[in-house]
């Protein structure tokens, strides 16, 4: 049952790819009924979604949870690494513009209010370097190709078979007749930009990344 329906998102190991790593959830201080609760009702702000009880009876996920206890009997808490408070000083100067936490920020990438309980440390590393092709439903690049040759990028927020709505990248949200477009061109290259070592060296990232896995929602859950 995991590997149906969970190893997509938290690894074959359960080691965590796009979703958390989940073997060291009890050795992290987290209770039966709590990961069965995160399970049943999924994580809001996140991909995790809720199980259907008419698809998924309670029974299921308790075998599931046995069986990753198995996985995570002989696993110890990762070391933390990073200084948490220079990451958010990090992600202040460099991220806040198109992020939000806890309503302050920008709207054109994800609210990342809870990616500490989302996304494992490896998976955020990846998407700050550029070398994730993951791109999160609802932020889609596009560019918009008018009529004069103009080119509008941004991310897809609506469309249907007669006109597209998008957030550009100075965040104003716009809606255009395909009809007076010239053409609309889905981008593989996502709009949120590349932090390689020369803009953002190791030490700084291992500093931002610690201060996301810190973002839990509130009270840290």
């Amino acid at each position: 049952m995991f590997r149906t329906r969970c190893a997509g998102c938290h690894g074959p190991d359960a080691r965590g790819y796009l979703g958390p790593d989940l073997t060291g959830l009890w050795a992290a201080g987290a209770t039966d009924d709590r990961i069965f609760d995160t399970v049943r009702r999924g994580v809001p702000g996140t991909e995790m979604p809720a199980a259907d009880p008419q698809r998924v009876p309670d029974r299921d996920i308790w075998m599931v949870l046995a069986y990753l206890r198995t996985l995570g009997a002989a696993v110890a808490p990762a070391a933390a690494s990073g200084n948490a408070a220079s990451g958010a000083q990090i992600f202040r100067a460099h991220c806040l513009g198109c992020h939000m936490i806890g309503g302050e920020g920008g709207q054109l990438g994800p609210d990342l209010s809870r990616i500490g309980s989302g996304r494992p440390r490896s998976a955020l590393a990846a998407k700050v370097r550029g070398t994730s092709e993951v791109i999160r439903a609802g932020y889609e690049p596009v560019t918009l190709v008018t009529r004069d040759g103009q080119r509008i990028r941004g991310v897809r927020k609506n469309e249907d078979e007669f006109s597209i709505q998008v957030m550009d990248v100075r965040q104003r949200l716009q809606g255009y007749l395909k009809a007076n477009l010239a053409g609309i061109v889905d981008e593989k290259q996502s709009v949120m930009p590349a932090y390689a070592p020369d803009r953002l060296n190791d030490r700084d990232l291992d500093d931002l990344l610690s201060y996301l896995t810190t973002l839990r929602g509130p009270a840290g859950r």
